[in-house]
C-alpha cells in the first residue's frame, strides 16, 4: 500500500503535471507580413499551423494572431493570391512574434537574396518564375514555362521540342545555367531544347539587361538561371510528389522530390518521368510526336563551422523524342505541294505511343562539386568545378532497313572550372573578380555513314572579369569588365570533298557593363543599362556543310564570318505603390555589327534523303529593339489581374530589309479569383485557397517581313483562351494541391511563326491538364 508521503508526492506531481499542461497550451503566436518590393502590410493571408491545422487570416495592417497554442515544433504555411506559398519551421515555447516577407509581386523583383548574399545581378533587369508555377507547368519543360513571360518567345521544332528567346535572341548568344554551370551541349540547333528537368529548380530567373559578366563573355543577349533552393536547415524528412496528366497527347509527368538536414550532412534527391504520344492540332494527329523522358539528380551540402560551404550535385537528363513524319519529304514536287497543304502528308487518323525515324534521343550527364570559403561576413572565395557529357543520336527514314542507324551521332565532353572572389569593402562598396575556364570536346561518331554536319572539334575558353558594385543614397550602380580567350581548333572537310583539314583560330573578345538604378521614391525605380560585347563566331556558323535533319533544312556556314560586335541599352521603370498594384515598363535596343543569322534561301535541293529547303549562316548589320509592359493589380484583396506586352523589331541595316525570325508581337492577360476562407471538413482536414484562373494569349501576326524572305508568308495573327480551377487539401502533416486546366480552350487551329514545323502542319489543338501535388 502507498504510505501518505508516497500519495502526497503523487498528488503534486499530478497538479504540477496539470498545471504545465495548462499553462502549455495557452501560448500565443503574432505575426506580421508584407509584401517584399513594396513593404506594404498585406491583408488577407491565410497563415496554417499544419500540425494542428490552427489557422487564421491577416487583417488589414497585415496582422494575425494565433492562440491556445502548445509548445512544439510547427511547419507555418503562408499563402496569399500572386504568391507562391511558403513553408516555415519554427519551435516554440513561448510566446512569440513573426515577421513574414512574401514576394508578391513578381513582375517587379529586382533583389534577389540567397542564402543571405545579395546577387551581383539586383541592378538588372529580371524576372522570376517561382516553385508554384514550375509544378503546374512542369509538363511542359523549361522553356514552356516561361512562355508567357514578358520579353520571352519560344523557338519552336514541332510540339516537343522548343528553345527559349529572350529579346529576340537564343542559342549561342543566350547563356542558360544549370544550377550554376552554364549548361552546355548542341544549343546551337534550332531543333535542341535545353537538356534540364525544371522540377530540379525552385526558381527560375531570367536576366533581361546587358550581359552579366560573372556568367560569361560574349553572349550579347541573356541569361537564364535555373536554381534549386539551399536545403533549409530541418531536422524533418520532407518532399513532394508531382503527378500532371495531358490529354493531348495522353501524357504522363510523374515527379519524386525528397530532401533532409541533419548535423552530418544535408541531401535532397529529384526524379522525373514523362511519357506523350501523338499530339493532336485542332483537326487531326501529328504523327509520331511523342515523347519519353527519364531524370535525376542528387543534391549534397555540408557546412562546417559556419566558415566553409560544400555542395555537390549530379544529374541525368535522358529523352527520346519523335519529329513529325510530315516534315520529312521524298522529292521536290512532293516539297513544294507538302507547302501548300493544310493537312501534312502521311497523317494517320490514329493515336499511337509509337516513336520512329525521324527522331531524336539525347542524354545529358551533369556533375559539379562546389566549395564557398567565408573568411568573415563581407569576404568569401569560391570555387566550382564541373563535368557535363552531351549525346545526341538524330535518326532518319533510311533505306535498306538501316532507319535504327543515326544519320548524325554527337559526343560532347566539357570541363568547366570557375574561380571567384568577392568583398564588401564597405556597406556602399563591394568587388568581385573571377576566372572562368571552359574545354569542350565535341566529336561525331562513326558509322553513321553520312557526311557530319558539323566537324569534329575542340575548344579553350578562358575568361577574367572583375565588377564594381557601388551605393549612395537613393543611387547604386555596377560597372564590369571582362575578357575572353577562345582558341578552336577543327577537323573539317573541305566542301564536296573527303580530304579532313585542320583549322585552327583563336579569338579575343571584350565584354563591358554599366548600370544604374535611382530609387524615385520608396515605391519607384528607374533602372539604366549599358553593355558592350563581341562574340566569335560558333563552329556550326563557320562550319555546317549538309543536312539538318531535326529542322528538315540543308544547313551551310561560312569560314569567313567575323566576330560580332553589339552595344545594348536597356531602360527600366518600376512602380510599386502598395502590394495591390506593380507596374513595369522595359525599353532596350541593342545594335549589332556584323550579326550573323541563318538566311533562308531561294532554293530546295534534292539529295539521296530527300528534298530539303536551303538556309545559310550569313552576316549582316543590325539593329534589334523592343518593349516589354507588365502590370499586376488586386481587386479586393480576392481578384488578381495581369496584363503582358511584349514588343519586337528586328532590321538589317546594311540591307535595309526586316531580320527574318523574329517573333512578332504579343500579349498575354490573367484573372485570378481566390477563395479566402478555409472550409473545415473536420478538425484535421481543411480546403484551402481554391482559385479560379482565365487566360488569354493573342500573337499579333509578324507583318515586318518582306513576301521573298521565306518559303511561307508569315501565318495570320492567333488568340489562345486558356482557365484553370485549382485548390488545396490540408491535413496535420500532409498538403495536397489538385488543378485542373484548359489550353488552348476553343480549339484553335493556328500556326506560329517561330515554329520551323510551321511549313508543313498546325500547332497544337485543346488540351486538358489533371494535376496533383503532395508536400509532405
Amino acid at each position: 500500500m502507498f504510505n501518505k508521503k508516497s500519495c502526497l508526492i503523487l498528488f503534486v506531481l499530478f497538479v504540477l503535471f496539470q498545471g504545465a499542461t495548462a499553462q502549455d497550451c495557452k501560448l500565443t503566436i503574432k505575426g506580421f507580413v508584407i509584401d517584399e518590393m513594396s513593404q506594404s502590410p498585406l491583408a488577407y493571408v491565410n497563415v496554417v499551423i499544419q500540425e494542428t491545422q490552427n489557422g487564421t487570416t491577416t487583417d488589414d495592417q497585415g496582422n494575425f494572431l494565433l492562440e491556445d497554442i502548445c509548445p512544439g515544433h510547427f511547419h507555418f504555411i503562408v499563402s496569399h493570391i500572386g504568391c507562391a506559398d511558403e513553408k516555415f519551421h519554427f519551435d516554440i515555447y513561448r510566446d512569440t512574434t513573426i515577421n513574414i516577407t512574401l514576394s508578391h509581386t513578381p513582375i517587379s523583383l529586382g533583389t534577389v537574396v540567397v542564402a543571405g548574399e545579395k546577387n551581383d545581378y539586383d541592378n538588372q533587369a529580371n524576372l522570376s518564375v517561382n516553385r508554384k508555377v514550375i509544378e503546374d507547368k512542369g509538363n511542359q519543360g523549361l522553356s514552356g514555362i516561361l512562355e508567357n513571360e514578358t520579353g520571352v518567345h519560344l523557338l519552336k521544332n514541332g510540339t516537343g521540342i522548343s528553345k527559349p528567346v529572350v529579346h529576340g535572341l537564343f542559342g549561342n548568344r543566350l547563356l542558360i545555367f544549370n544550377n550554376g554551370i552554364a549548361q552546355s551541349g548542341q544549343q546551337w540547333g534550332n531543333d535542341h531544347s535545353p537538356e534540364i528537368d525544371p522540377f530540379a529548380s525552385d526558381k527560375i530567373t531570367v536576366i533581361k539587361g546587358a550581359n552579366a559578366l560573372e556568367y560569361g563573355g560574349g553572349n550579347l543577349g541573356s541569361v537564364i538561371l535555373t536554381e534549386p533552393q539551399r536545403i533549409q536547415k530541418e531536422p524533418h524528412l520532407h518532399g513532394q510528389v508531382n503527378y500532371i496528366f495531358e490529354t493531348n497527347g495522353r501524357g504522363h509527368t510523374v515527379n519524386t522530390r525528397l530532401e533532409k538536414h541533419t548535423s552530418k550532412l544535408a541531401w535532397r534527391i529529384n526524379g522525373t518521368l514523362k511519357k506523350y504520344g501523338d499530339k493532336k492540332a485542332a483537326n487531326y494527329f501529328l504523327n509520331n510526336t511523342g515523347l519519353e523522358e527519364a531524370n535525376f539528380s542528387v543534391q549534397l551540402q555540408k557546412t562546417i563551422q559556419e566558415k566553409l560551404f560544400l555542395e555537390f550535385y549530379a544529374s541525368t537528363f535522358n529523352t527520346r523524342l519523335g519529329v513529325l513524319r510530315g516534315s520529312l519529304i521524298s522529292n521536290l514536287t512532293d516539297l513544294e505541294g507538302a507547302l501548300a497543304r493544310e493537312i501534312p502528308f502521311f497523317t494517320e487518323p490514329d493515336f499511337s505511343y509509337d516513336i520512329e525515324a525521324p527522331m531524336q534521343q539525347v542524354s545529358h550527364q551533369l556533375v559539379k562539386g562546389k566549395a564557398k570559403y567565408f573568411f568573415n561576413d563581407h569576404k568569401v572565395i569560391e570555387f566550382v568545378i564541373a563535368g557535363q557529357l552531351n549525346e545526341r543520336d538524330e535518326f532518319d527514314i533510311r533505306r535498306g532497313g538501316r532507319s535504327e542507324i543515326p544519320t548524325l551521332s554527337l559526343y560532347q565532353f566539357t570541363l568547366n572550372t570557375d574561380l571567384k572572389y568577392a568583398n564588401k569593402l564597405s556597406e556602399s562598396l563591394s568587388v568581385s573578380l573571377g576566372h572562368q575556364s571552359i574545354v569542350t570536346d565535341n566529336r561525331n561518331n562513326s558509322g553513321t555513314g553520312i557526311f557530319p554536319l558539323i566537324p569534329n572539334y575542340i575548344s579553350y575558353k578562358n575568361g577574367l572579369y572583375g565588377t564594381l558594385n557601388m551605393s549612395r543614397n537613393n543611387f547604386s550602380y555596377n560597372l564590369g569588365l571582362r575578357y575572353d580567350n577562345e582558341f578552336q581548333r577543327a577537323f573539317t572537310f573541305m566542301r564536296n570533298s573527303d580530304e579532313v583539314i585542320i583549322i585552327d583560330r583563336a579569338f579575343n573578345n571584350l565584354s563591358a557593363i554599366f548600370a544604374a538604378k535611382l530609387n524615385i521614391a520608396e515605391t519607384q525605380s528607374l533602372g539604366w543599362n549599358i553593355g558592350f560585347a563581341t562574340r566569335n563566331p560558333a563552329v556550326n556558323e563557320l562550319y555546317s556543310n549538309g543536312l539538318h535533319q531535326g529542322v528538315g533544312g540543308i544547313e551551310e556556314g561560312d569560314i569567313d564570318l567575323d566576330t560580332e560586335v553589339a552595344l545594348k541599352n536597356t531602360l527600366e521603370y518600376k512602380w510599386v505603390p502598395n502590394s495591390t498594384f506593380a507596374l513595369n515598363v522595359l525599353g532596350y535596343f541593342q545594335r549589332f555589327n556584323d550579326y550573323i543569322f541563318l538566311d533562308p534561301q531561294d532554293e530546295f535541293r534534292l539529295t539521296i534523303r530527300g528534298a530539303f529547303p536551303v538556309f545559310i549562316y550569313n552576316q549582316t548589320d543590325a539593329n534589334i529593339y523592343g518593349l516589354d509592359f507588365s502590370t499586376q493589380f488586386t481587386i479586393s484583396n480576392s481578384l488578381l489581374g495581369q496584363v503582358k506586352y511584349s514588343y519586337l523589331r528586328g532590321q538589317d541595316r546594311e540591307n535595309d530589309i526586316p531580320l527574318v525570325f523574329i517573333a512578332p508581337n504579343s500579349m498575354y492577360g490573367s484573372l485570378t479569383y481566390r477563395r479566402h476562407k478555409t472550409l473545415n471538413l473536420s478538425k484535421r482536414l481543411n480546403i484551402e485557397d481554391s482559385e479560379i484562373e482565365v487566360t488569354n494569349r493573342y500573337v499579333f501576326r509578324q507583318n515586318n517581313l518582306l513576301p521573298d524572305q521565306d518559303f511561307l508568308p508569315p501565318p495570320p495573327a492567333y488568340n489562345l483562351f486558356g482557365i484553370k480551377v485549382s485548390t488545396n487539401l490540408t491535413t496535420p502533416s500532409l498538403k495536397f494541391r489538385f488543378f485542373l486546366k484548359a489550353d488552348n480552350l476553343f480549339n484553335v487551329s493556328y500556326r506560329d511563326y517561330l515554329n520551323r514545323q510551321r511549313y508543313f502542319a498546325d500547332d497544337v489543338g485543346r488540351s486538358i491538364v489533371a494535376g496533383i501535388n503532395l508536400k509532405f
